[in-house]
């Protein structure tokens, strides 16, 4: 049982309960810590999924909530418990996004937008691996390797038989012509990206050049929609020392037009396929 369960979600979905539960009492966030003498930051961290929860700590929180129904105390002490076990990612070391993997393994769909690069889920093996090499030229040959190695494991949503990831990508058009690795290796990850582009879960449309300014140049980013009604859907925007995750339904509403946007905008599936698999060719000159 413990290893269906994903860390990830269970500290979300606990930390949304604990808010409502604060909520319901009518406090505040600094209340709550002043009350347990802790900081206010770390009330905060709890609620939004970001911090592991101990059992002693939902303890403390629902007696300061009164919570009187232990059947409920005992389902959060439950789901404490399963948020500080390990993911499958903790495996291959200190990865620092884990917590946009936990959330990418338990999504139904994910709609992404790069101007750069090929998605991680679409990369194939020697193009992570140059991507990587060339992106942190500081790190050890070891810590590269685990990280192409959750790469491809996280590519085992799209592969998957039942369930599989619903993945929408836009590209720009840069993210085609930026040669990584050698030509050769272009050559082969567009035409893997053309293969790819053809499972029914998976979409993949272009923004060429000629389109001008859109939406996307403020830069990269991922809308995350999950199964269960209960989890809100997940902005993601990369960083390089730290990850923002917008979860209020306002920004997620403005991200999600501006992606509507991109996608008016790009060239529609059989156009981009071709522009994809044309550029391939050139590649191959």
């Amino acid at each position: 049982m413990a290893s269906n369960v994903n860390p990830t979600v269970r500290r979300r979905r606990l930390g949304q309960e604990l808010r409502r539960l604060r909520e319901q009492k009518g406090m505040t966030a600094e209340e709550v810590a002043e009350r347990l003498l802790v900081s206010q930051s770390k009330i905060s961290r709890l609620e939004n999924g970001r911090r592991s929860i101990s059992q002693r700590d939902v303890r403390d929180l629902c007696g300061v909530y009164e919570v009187e129904d232990q059947r409920m105390v005992d389902s959060l002490m439950e789901m404490a418990k399963d948020s500080r076990q390990q993911g499958w990612w903790h495996a291959f070391g200190d990865v620092p996004y884990s917590v946009y993997i936990g959330l990418e393994t338990d999504a139904a769909s994910l709609r992404v937008y790069d101007p750069q690069v090929i998605p991680g889920l679409l990369q194939t093996r020697p193009y992570a691996e140059a991507l990587i090499t060339g992106a942190l030229p500081e790190t050890p040959p070891g810590d590269i390797d685990n990280r192409v190695q959750v790469r491809l494991r996280r590519q085992e949503r799209i592969t998957a038989v039942e369930n599989p990831l619903r993945l929408w990508t836009v590209l720009d058009e840069a993210a085609l012509r930026r040669v990584v690795g050698s030509r050769l290796l272009m050559r082969e990850q567009l035409e893997s990206l053309v293969e790819q582009s053809q499972l029914p879960h998976v979409t993949v449309q272009v923004i060429p050049f000629e389109m001008g300014a859109h939406p996307g140049l403020n830069g990269q980013y991922a809308i995350l929609e999950f199964p269960d009604a209960a989890d809100s859907s997940v902005v993601y925007i990369e960083g390089v020392t730290s990850d923002l995750y917008l979860e209020k339904a306002q920004d997620v509403q403005k991200y999600s037009v501006m992606y509507e946007h991109l996608r008016a905008q790009a060239l529609n599936v059989e156009q981009s396929r071709q522009f994809i698999a044309d550029l391939a060719k050139e590649y191959a000159r």
